[in-house]
């Protein structure tokens, strides 16, 4: 087994961007460049890693022409978090993000290098369709004018934003950050402290929704769906969740289609299969799973819709696509749409531990395929990745240079993402509520004294934290059903002070 020393682990990194690992840079024309970012998907959840009761011969049929990587991950087990890494290059822990009301202020420095603002800096053209969940304004939006800072300031030049989560108030979308379709005469407000005397709540009318609800999700009822939050006014603008997968992907294919004579950035980010989960009669019983699998079947449509589209435009084979989700899978998530009793043989996480919310190795380590025709060999590949990564990979393939302040933690390994090489990252960090090492086959969980939020304890989550060290060695046992830190005490102490190191980085 290979060991991992403290002080060479030190020296491969430096907090700068400039010092990355350097890869041989791809010698190829700018290709287009599409993130599909599925939500709440888990590694098992597609039929190439084994899902049982759906099918998803879309996204199969990219894994099959392209690698299927076996250990990438994002870098924290909820969205926003991943979300903010993504498209920073920076661990989600150092600016503190968690997941956000849907009245939050933008959360990523409008002043700071971003993914999408390299690109752009290198000739690309840049967009977002889909869920954002990154916060909007300064705080305290007003809905009824322009939102920013937003999209546009941190270097997307066209976005189409379900502007937080289906769950969540205001239920509408925000095109290039003004509410779609709002008449003046019928303003929106947004409180998530405070009743408003707008829409009907779930408590108020349980017998109305389509899918009882927590109470968490029990506030303001729209389109028969309790949410999170209160909300007033603006029902000209206001979303059908059914539609989402028709409006998004018409969203994306007509970027595709404005931009065809440039390179591209498209960063799709799906609503499927976050909860609500409301998939289009077209889905209804696509699956054997209710919902949950029908939503599956929903999101692999938009897949194929996206690649017929490339295919139809002749920018397929100049396009590369990554497809991947922001965190681990999760059952019950506040609405009783019978997830848990059709699950029947089906493991969302195939053979791993955990679940969204979870530091084991369910939470995030995501499904993750890399397509490319006729410039990549099919494959798998066992590659340690990131999505923090993809900010310093991406830009070694566009021809970006990076400033001494941008991305921290993303490495150059596009090799890797490409199937190149299966050598990936050397240690990595994973995040939930509470921080994990890997290093190699070793895993190290981070003790802490604090217990599972109270809200979390209905929904049959394992979030990892204990007040004892946890190691495991995931070649042996990747299920994380051994903990061996008794036996290793130096491995434990080793991964420890380079977490630690990691942790204090200015």
């Amino acid at each position: 087994m290979k060991t991992y020393k403290i002080y060479l682990i030190l020296l491969i990194f430096s907090f700068s961007c400039t010092s990355k690992p350097q890869k041989e840079e791809v010698a190829v024309s700018k290709p287009n460049i599409i993130i599909i970012y599925a939500d709440d998907l888990g590694f098992g959840d597609i039929g190439i890693n084994g899902a049982k009761g759906v099918k998803t011969p879309n996204i199969d049929f990219l894994a099959q022409n392209g690698i299927n990587h076996q250990d990438a991950h994002c870098s924290a087990a909820t969205c926003t978090p991943s979300r903010y890494s993504l498209l920073t290059g920076s661990y989600a822990f150092r600016n503190k993000a968690k997941v956000l009301p849907g009245d939050a202020p933008l959360i990523i420095n409008p002043d700071s290098e971003t993914l999408p603002s390299m690109l752009q800096k290198n000739g690309y053209k840049t967009a977002v369709v889909g869920k954002w969940h990154l916060g909007l304004g300064m705080g305290k939006v007003d809905w009824n004018k322009e939102i920013t800072p937003g999209p546009k300031e941190i270097g997307f030049d066209y976005s189409f934003l379900i502007p937080a989560t289906g769950d969540r108030v205001p239920c509408v979308f925000v095109e290039n950050q003004r509410v779609m379709g709002l008449s003046p005469d019928n303003p929106i407000e947004v409180n998530y402290l405070e009743k408003l005397d707008g829409y009907p709540t779930g408590f108020e009318n349980p017998d109305s929704l389509k899918q009882k609800a927590d109470p968490q999700h029990s506030q303001t009822v729209i389109n028969g769906i309790s949410r999170i939050g209160y909300m007033s006014g603006g029902e000209e603008a206001l979303w059908k969740d059914e539609n989402f997968p028709f409006v998004l992907t018409d969203k994306a294919k007509h970027f595709i289609t404005e931009n065809k004579e440039n390179p591209f950035f498209l960063y799709f980010a799906f609503h499927d299969i976050h909860v609500p989960r409301a998939p289009n009669k077209r889905f209804i019983g696509k699956s054997s799973m209710g919902p949950r699998g029908d939503a599956i079947a929903q999101m692999d449509w938009c897949v194929g819709a996206l690649i017929d589209h490339l295919k139809a435009s002749k920018l397929l084979e100049n396009s590369l696509v990554i497809f991947t989700s922001d965190n681990g899978p999760i059952l019950d998530d506040g609405y009783a749409d019978k997830a848990v009793e059709l699950l029947g043989d089906h493991k969302p996480a195939g053979i791993y531990r955990g679940a969204k919310y979870s530091i084991y190795e369910a939470g995030t380590r995501m499904p993750t395929i890399v397509f490319w025709p006729g410039k990549i060999k099919p494959g798998e590949s066992s590659a340690m990745l990131n999505q923090v990564d993809l900010f310093a990979s991406l830009a070694s393939l566009a021809g970006g240079k990076l400033s001494e302040e941008c991305a921290p933690d993303s490495e150059n390994h596009i090799d890797a993402w490409l199937g190149k090489s299966n050598n990936g990252r050397e240690i990595m960090v994973e995040e939930a509520f509470t921080l994990a090492l890997r290093a190699g086959s070793w895993k190290y969980i981070e003790p802490q004294e604090q217990s599972t939020p109270g809200w979390l304890l209905n929904k049959d989550v394992e979030t990892g934290l204990t007040n004892t060290p946890q190691l495991y060695n995931l070649d042996d046992d990747p299920g994380e059903t051994k903990n061996v830190a008794s036996e290793f005490p130096e491995k434990v102490e080793e991964m420890k002070g380079v977490l630690n190191e990691i942790k204090h980085r200015k």
